[in-house]
This record gives C-alpha cells, structure tokens and sequence, in this order.
C-alpha cells in the first residue's frame, strides 16, 4: 500500500460565484465539501489510480468528524490520529466567468508533544506495509520545524521510499534528512536556493540531499533533476480552469509511477497528464479521467543538456 500523511488535514470548502468582485455580496450557485489537505488530495487521487492507499495526519473537533465522516466508506483508508484541537478548514472560491480561484487557508489546531508522540509511534507501524510514502502540505502549530525530517528518517530506517511536498524551513530540514523525491513549486524553489533560474535551482535543490527533485512549473509543467539526468515535460498546451490541487495530483502520478518501477520519462508524463486533468476537474483531489486519458500521449518529455 501507498501511505500519505497530511499532519494538517484540512475540510476543504469549494464555492462557485459568477463573478468574484471585492467589497460586494455575492450569491454562491455551487457548494462542495471534501476531506482535504495535500496528503488527503493525493491519497484520493492514488485511490482512483488504483493503487491501496492509507492516509495518516490528525483531525480533531467537529470539523475533523465531519472530515472522517467524508473518509468513511471510501477507497482511501483512514489512519488519522485523534487530536484535542479542531481540524481547519480551507475555502477555494472559484470565479465562473475568468475560472480564477481565491483560496482562504486556516492555521489549523495546536498539537501537543503527547499527539505527536502518538503519531510517530503510528506512522513507524503503518510503514511496515507501506510500497511508498508521502510527506504532504504545512505544519499545524505545536510540531517542530524538523518533523518532515524525523519522519524521513524513520521511513529511510525502513527501506520505503519517501516524496517530500512542502515549503520553507520544513523542506530546508526535510531535504537534508535525504528523502527519495521533493516536489517543490517555483517559488518554493527560490526561496530554498536563493536562485529563480529554474536549471540552476532544480539541480541546486538536489545537491542539497534529495535523490531526485521535481519542481513544477505552474501550466508549463514539471522540470526534473534525476539520478538519470536533467528532465523537461510539458502539457501540449495550457488548460484553464481551477488549479487547485493540481500540484497534489502530480505528486500521486509521481508517487505511483514509483512504485509500479517507470522510468523517469514516464513518471513525469504521467504526473503533467494528471496535474493537468485536475485544472479541469471540479475540486481539488479529483481528476478529469477522460482529459486524462487524452493528455498521456501528448505529453512531451525532453531531455535537458546538463548545462542548461
């Protein structure tokens, strides 16, 4: 099985307005509510991959029942901790007439050293049958910045594989704990390396101690430097629509792309396929499967001179 931990889960609220326009009342036409942060969004879209998926991380208060709630029943199973705080919510309002999307994310609950003990302590269990883990999304308040280190370390001690999808003091530690992929997006990039130039970051990235680094480029992509060399893969043309989850998606067509043993060119043509479905989907954790299915074959994948 695939386990992917989102230590601040999220219940994710998508409304749909006409027109966003500030300083006005505005008339929602659509509501949808889904188990969400990136960890959750990736174990959904595994889920509908195929692939055995168990999703870890803490949900607390009324908002993380309702969040189980959602969980109960569906493909992904839940492995969550119970937490004393209450769960977060975030919420996408998505603009009909551009296809902009403004999202309003909470901090999520304080957790105490005893509720991170306890999910350590679960974590190192469900390794034990784990093909592959995910590393997903922000810290909730009350975790120490090193807690993506810890739990690479621990996976490494395991001989699972581990892909890091995170940002800003948590990626700098968890990079050099060694993780087996890290998922950065530009600006998380740059603000890791000190250099917005995407060659130079991506490989600057890797030095750093990941085996591989995949950085995504908004619509145009992903850019991958690999034990295999320097990759470019692209969509055949960009897609409108919410991107929400789209980097989430990536992450799910790298993850099982690794475990199923691809070669790096067809783990990235997956991952762009997916992202890019997800733009078109309604939600974040869902993907268009047709587009899907249409994007694979076009998706181009070059090779990068090691200078560029």
């Amino acid at each position: 099985m695939i386990l992917t931990v989102t230590l601040n889960t999220a219940l994710d609220l998508t409304y749909r307005v006409p027109a966003l326009v500030p300083h006005a009342s505005h008339r929602v036409t659509q509501v949808i509510e889904r188990p969400g942060g990136k960890g959750l969004n990736v174990a959904r879209v595994l889920a509908a991959l195929g692939h055995e998926t168990v999703a870890t991380g803490f949900a607390g208060g009324s908002t993380g029942e309702v969040l189980r709630a959602h969980l109960a029943g569906g493909p992904v199973v839940d492995a969550l901790v119970p937490t004393a705080g209450t769960t977060r919510r975030t919420v996408a309002v998505v603009d009909a007439a551009t296809g902009d999307t403004t999202q309003l994310n909470e901090p999520g609950p304080a957790i105490t050293p005893a509720e991170w003990t306890a999910l350590t302590t679960h974590y190192t269990a469900l390794l034990a049958d784990a093909s592959a883990v995910a590393l997903c999304g922000s810290l909730p308040p009350g975790i120490h910045v090193g807690a993506y280190a810890e739990l690479i370390r621990l996976a490494r001690a395991a001989g699972v594989p581990v892909l890091l999808d995170t940002s800003g003091e948590p990626l700098r530690r968890g990079i050099a704990a060694r993780p087996d992929v890290v998922k950065p997006n530009a600006d998380e990039l740059a603000q890791l390396t000190g250099s917005r130039e995407p060659h130079r970051a991506t490989r600057d990235a890797r030095r750093r101690g990941a085996h591989a680094v995949v950085s995504s480029l908004g619509p145009d992509g992903l850019l991958a430097a690999t034990p295999d060399g320097l990759w470019r893969a692209a969509p055949p043309s960009p897609v409108k629509g919410n991107p929400t989850g789209a980097g989430d998606s990536a992450v799910a067509g790298l993850l099982s792309a690794l475990v199923e043993k691809l070669d790096w060119p067809d783990r990235l043509t997956r991952a762009v396929a997916l992202s890019a479905a997800t733009v078109l989907a309604p939600v974040a954790g869902e993907f268009d499967r047709p587009a899907y299915e249409d994007l694979l074959p076009r998706v181009t994948v070059t090779e990068q001179p090691a200078a560029a």
